[in-house]
Order: structure tokens, then C-alpha cells, then sequence
């Protein structure tokens, strides 16, 4: 009888057995190539480490092209090329080269136990400012963030402009997916990194591997602290009437009304320049009163006089003199030795009877 759990986990050291040419001796039967453009920055450093490329891919014959009017590069099988996976690998290659990877990293794609995911991230937020303060966050302080990422999940990671390059073995690259999409929907990358570190130690014990580890793992809270802000004007739904609101009135309803319609041009000219003396004058009266407010002198405070100190309470004088009398009595400084015997018997004498 075998225990069900040891047939599922992997023995410890265990590597997947390589791909050589005697499992293919044919070769392929097409032709297969890839192609990936590269931004202008990267051109001069392309151009200094491609004959490191084409000599990496030769050794699992893939031929290597680098189109700098066109600013692409390509990669294409050979007749010699045995490993169908091969052209698949070179692929990823140009692409982490082409994301700013650096190629002493990158060519450790064309490992069998290494694999890299290209997270993008620039159409997860909406907002420009947000989007740069979640991608700083996912970097932390001098890069200490995405350091301590790096060694929870043996992955190298990279930071560029809309996209997240990751590089390291298949189990990583699922936690730094998960750390990186939920950093980007406002999730701190400290909460993911805490629960990697207790995974971490959990894995290092036999008896937990096959047990649930929820009871093991922080659960953390969404504390939402800013609360809706609550409009200064509330519109308040009026009742519902069947009945139209009234016509509101015109100018020269108006006019009719207040009895102006009926009234001359002249005496209307009149009237508009009278209305506009009386505003100016009440506009005069408001400024000068604003002046003469700084002529107005302040209130002063009413003088407070000093109680003089009462002298009418009487001073005991026999009290005083007995206080002298007792202060005088008292000895000061260590007692004398025959004293200090006395006591001693008299201390004795006193337990004796108890």
C-alpha cells in the first residue's frame, strides 16, 4: 500500500530528463520563425550584445536576425534544429531583450526548468497619477519591494514602462502575477509578500505539506476610512401633482402689473437713473462706514485694584513658642551607645512577655 500523498508530490532533487537529438533524429518538418519590434533606446545596447545572442541560439541551431532600420528582431529554425520547443524559447528570448531585460538574465530563458511571464499593466487603472503611484509601490523604497519579491519567489523581476517582466521557475511567476494584478487593484504588495513568508516556513515542515494552511495565513481586513463626502444642497423630491406648475411671468407682465408699461420713455429713463443713485449712494454709505471703523478706538478694560494684604488676622504667638520649645528637646544626629543598650534590653523585655 502507497500513501496517495507521496504519489503527488514530487521527490525532492528530482529533474525533468533533457531533450537530446536521439528523441527526435529527423528534425523538423517546417520552417518556423517569430518576429518582435523594439523601442529606439534599446537599439545601441541590441547592437553591442547580439553576437551573445546568436551564439546562445546556435547551440540549439536557431538562426538570429537583427533588422535595425526596421528596429525588429527575428528568430528562425534550422535543418539541424531537433527540439520543436527550441524556436518557442528564442521567442521569449527577444521579447525579454526587447522589454529591457538585460541579456545575462534573459538568456536563462533557453533553461528547460526556467519560464517568464509578461504581465501588462498599463490598462488595469484608469487614472495616470494612480497608475504611477501603484507601479512605485510595486518598486517600494530604493527597490526593497521588489527585491524581497524577488527572493520569496526566485524570479527575476522587471519593471518597464506598461509592462511587468518576470523570469524564474513556473511556481514563482504565479505568485508574482498575483503580487503585481494585486498591487494594481489597490492592494498593497506587503500583505502578499507577509503571506509568502509563512508559506515559506510551512513548506520547510513534512507533516503541513499535505494539510491546509488557511489556519496558518493572516487574514487581512479592508478598512474603508474615507467616508462619502455628503452634498451641501440635498434636492429633496417634491410630491407628485398631476397639474402642470404655473406660467412663470414675462417682462411685460411684469411691467403691467407694477403700472412702468404705461409710463413714457422719458419718465422711464427717469426712473432707471434714480435707481442707480440710490444704489450708488447705498454703496457709498456701506465704503465710508467700512473706513471709519478703523478711527473707532477699542474698549478698554476696567482697572482692577490690588487687595491689599489683610493684616487684621492675629498671629499666635504661645503656639509658636511651644513649637521653639519642642524643637529643642529633640536630639539630633545618632544616639549615644549606653541609649542605644537601654533600648536594645527594653526591645528584649517587651518580647519575653508576649
Amino acid at each position: 500500500a502507497v500513501d496517495e500523498s507521496e504519489l503527488l508530490t514530487v521527490p525532492d532533487g528530482w529533474k525533468e530528463p533533457a531533450f537530446t537529438r536521439e528523441d527526435n533524429p529527423r528534425g523538423l518538418l517546417e520552417e518556423s520563425s517569430f518576429a518582435t519590434l523594439f523601442p529606439k533606446y534599446r537599439e545601441a545596447y541590441l547592437k553591442e550584445c547580439w553576437p551573445l545572442v546568436q551564439k546562445a541560439l546556435s547551440e540549439h541551431y536557431v538562426n538570429a536576425t537583427l533588422d535595425l532600420i526596421e528596429g525588429s528582431m527575428t528568430v528562425t529554425t534550422t535543418k539541424k534544429t531537433f527540439d520543436p520547443y527550441a524556436i518557442i524559447r528564442a521567442r521569449d528570448l527577444i521579447k525579454l531583450l526587447a522589454r529591457s531585460v538585460p541579456f545575462e538574465q534573459a538568456v536563462r530563458i533557453l533553461q528547460d526548468d526556467v519560464a517568464c511571464d509578461i504581465i501588462k499593466i498599463g490598462s488595469l487603472v484608469r487614472k495616470r497619477e494612480s497608475f504611477i503611484k501603484r507601479r512605485g509601490r510595486l518598486l517600494g523604497p530604493k527597490g526593497s519591494t521588489l527585491k524581497a519579491l524577488e527572493l520569496l519567489t526566485n524570479c527575476y523581476i522587471m519593471v518597464q514602462g506598461n509592462t511587468v517582466s518576470a523570469l524564474g521557475p513556473f511556481s514563482g511567476l504565479k505568485e508574482v502575477r498575483k503580487v503585481v494584478l494585486d498591487t494594481m487593484k489597490n492592494i498593497h504588495p506587503i500583505y502578499n509578500i507577509k503571506t509568502l513568508m509563512i508559506k515559506r516556513e510551512l513548506s520547510k515542515d513534512p507533516e503541513l505539506r499535505s494539510q491546509n494552511w488557511e489556519r496558518f495565513l493572516p487574514k487581512f481586513k479592508r478598512k474603508n476610512l474615507k467616508k462619502r463626502k455628503e452634498p451641501k444642497k440635498k434636492n429633496i423630491k417634491k410630491e407628485y401633482t398631476p397639474f402642470p406648475p404655473p406660467q412663470p411671468e414675462s417682462k411685460i407682465d411684469k411691467e403691467l402689473a407694477s403700472g412702468e408699461y404705461f409710463l413714457k420713455e422719458s419718465q422711464k429713463k427717469r426712473k432707471r437713473v434714480e435707481e442707480i443713485k440710490a444704489k450708488q449712494a447705498e454703496a457709498v454709505k456701506k465704503r465710508q462706514e467700512e473706513r471709519n471703523k478703523a478711527f473707532i478706538p477699542p474698549k478698554e478694560k476696567p482697572v482692577v485694584k490690588a487687595k491689599k494684604a489683610s493684616t487684621e488676622k492675629k498671629i499666635d504667638i504661645e503656639a509658636i513658642k511651644e513649637k521653639v520649645k519642642n524643637a529643642k528637646k529633640k536630639k539630633l544626629g545618632a544616639l549615644p551607645m549606653e541609649e542605644v543598650k537601654l533600648k536594645m534590653a527594653a526591645d528584649e523585655k517587651k518580647k519575653k512577655k508576649k
